[in-house]
């Protein structure tokens, strides 16, 4: 399973490095590929400093066009830092 999750990865986000690919699941009519990003943080928007205070997460469903006539659901794990800047007016901020 290790290898399909590594060629996943290769050709879903070559121009990504920064995304791997934690799961995928054939249920016969959806295949489910399950992505997270790499690194430990992400900088804040706001202001640009870095933080690596994780504040929590989710996963998302973006709509996706079928692949050899089934449904392709990408489950994304987005985090929610908190900003480490105490005067930025964002407290937290999603990657």
């Amino acid at each position: 399973m290790n290898e399909v999750l590594l060629r996943l990865e290769e050709f879903l986000f070559l121009s990504d490095p920064e995304v791997a690919v934690m799961s995928a699941e054939d249920d016969g009519e959806a295949i489910w590929i399950g992505i997270a990003r790499k690194s430990a943080g992400a900088e804040c928007p706001g202001c640009g400093r870095w933080s690596n205070r994780l504040h929590g997460s989710y996963l998302r469903f973006p709509a996706d066009l079928p692949s050899a006539g089934r449904r392709v659901v990408l489950r994304p794990q987005v985090r929610r830092f908190i900003c480490a800047d105490t005067s930025c007016g964002r407290q937290t901020f999603v990657e």
